[in-house]
């Protein structure tokens, strides 16, 4: 198998490894599977919709076998399943041919929740002729990452995933329900930031705890946020990738802790009408990466006029990347007025209220904070898409409006309020197709409109609550 790193022991004695590039990496992971009697690798990768897809193969195949290979269609997949019909504009491969896949050997961490002792290894995507395919989202991200290293700077982003414990649901025509915890009791009204309600589920967060050790998954704060049962996991800062991959990794970690308990995690955007949605908010920063220094503070630790134009990047692109961080039909329902999650593109200092929050910091911790993906947004797009309009800001040395300072949790300004509305921006951008490439736009594009019409073909219970004998 060929490689892009190189093991090593983590210094934590967690049972993954950590990024070291060289050329040794195969040697040094074939032992760190010897040394724990690993017989079987999960050899992942995410989709578009960071749904983890791949095979499961004997540890001695794996080293002994050709290069991975799986048809391209795993990249045009929709989440029902089902493919799009080709277009002018999106054309599939009409014989499914085959794509190639090389481990980095970075992300080799052992499956903690399987019954036999089994690794998992995030994979990136190629073609035959070695070139990174364009609608794989780790290349996307990677694709967005060079345009940073290019300027001599590198990204740095801390993500905050939010998602639902409901009660197991096995008919999708029932609303989701709440959990019991150790008092045997639901919760009723809002928890926000209550030790009391996070410890109702102690037994369940250990697990979450222990699983996410075992694989090397840094963990920074865990809290209870405002629904029912809705909890927020904040990761600690670090590589736009590693991140990515970690949230990746973090979302199947905690679905099985839930299984173990009898309960569902979900990360749907807005699971429940009368619940607050889930987001996965997005902390940024850049480094110069001759210096070390945040570019987004001068030597007397003020704004630089770089950090200013990464706020009006977002402001003036987030509309046209809305459909990769809010990227179903459903994600648009946590777009509620009066709500908490954002409406707007407007900013701020420590206002909760606009889609950009800037937390108050020392000057090398300068950031911004993007509210506005859900935690149903592909992790590897959703950083993509932010880091995108930061850099396209940047570029074209954009200046934000003043910062607000008041409530603005009722004025909209610019986001798109569905989903085919935001794919119409994003695939009219020409600045969009040009940075994320005219065959990822298009690929993007035909998978979600044929989602939207898969979700038409279905009556929702307010058509015939509403409709049935009214109309």
């Amino acid at each position: 198998m060929s490689t892009d790193s190189t093991p090593k022991e983590n210094a934590n004695s967690s049972d993954n490894v950590d990024s070291l590039r060289g050329v040794d990496a195969e040697d040094a992971a074939r032992s760190w599977l010897h040394a724990r009697n690993i017989h079987d690798i999960e050899c992942i990768v995410p989709d578009l919709a960071g749904v983890a897809r791949g095979k499961m193969m004997p540890t001695e195949k794996f080293f002994s076998g050709p290069v991975m290979t799986m048809p391209a269609s795993i990249f045009a997949q929709t989440i029902s399943g089902s493919y799009p019909e080709d277009d002018e504009r999106f054309q599939h491969n009409p014989i499914d041919g085959d794509l190639y896949f090389r481990a980095d050997y970075s992300t080799l961490t052992v499956v903690p929740w399987e019954t036999d002792p089994t690794a998992q290894l995030i994979h990136d995507a190629y073609t035959r002729d070695g070139s990174p395919v364009e609608t794989a989202p780790r290349n996307v991200l990677k694709r967005i990452l060079k345009l940073y290293e290019d300027k001599g700077w590198e990204p740095v982003v801390a993500p905050e995933i939010e998602f639902y414990l409901v009660k197991p649901n096995t008919d999708p025509d029932y609303p989701l329900e709440r959990p019991t915890g150790r008092s045997g009791r639901p919760e009723v009204g809002r928890q926000s930031y209550s030790i009391s309600a996070l410890n109702e589920f102690d037994d369940l967060i250990d697990d979450i705890y222990d699983l996410s050790e075992k694989q090397g998954l840094e963990i920074d704060t865990m809290i209870h946020e405002e629904g029912a049962a809705q909890m927020e996991i904040n990761l600690r800062h670090g590589n736009p990738l590693e991140l990515a991959d970690q949230v990746f990794l973090f979302k199947r970690t905690i679905r099985e802790a839930a299984l173990r308990h009898d309960m569902f995690a979900t990360f749907m955007s807005k699971p429940m009408s009368n619940q607050p949605g889930s987001a996965m908010h997005i902390h940024q920063s850049v480094i110069d990466k001759q210096t070390g220094k945040n570019i987004f503070s001068d030597a007397e630790g003020k704004e630089t006029p770089a950090f200013l134009s990464f706020i009006g990047g977002h402001q003036k692109y987030l509309p046209y990347v809305t459909s990769m961080m809010a990227p179903y039909v459903n994600s648009y329902r946590r777009f509620a007025r009066s709500s908490t999650a954002p409406v707007n593109v407007y900013w701020g200092y420590d206002n909760r209220t606009v889609g950009l929050r800037v937390p108050y910091s020392d000057p090398q911790a300068r950031r911004l904070e993007n509210r506005v993906p859900g935690s149903d947004a592909n992790p590897y797009l959703a950083i993509a898409a932010s880091l995108a309009c930061g850099y396209l800001g940047m570029m074209e040395e954009l200046t934000p409006d003043a910062p607000q300072s008041v409530d603005c949790s009722d004025l909209q300004k610019a986001l798109p309020r569905g989903l085919t509305d935001a794919l119409a921006l994003f695939e009219r951008n020409d600045a969009m197709v040009q940075i994320f490439g005219e065959k990822f736009v298009a690929t993007y594009r035909a998978i979600k409109y044929e989602e939207f019409e898969t979700f038409m073909s279905v009556i929702s219970p307010w058509e015939r609550e509403y409709l049935l004998l009214n109309v």
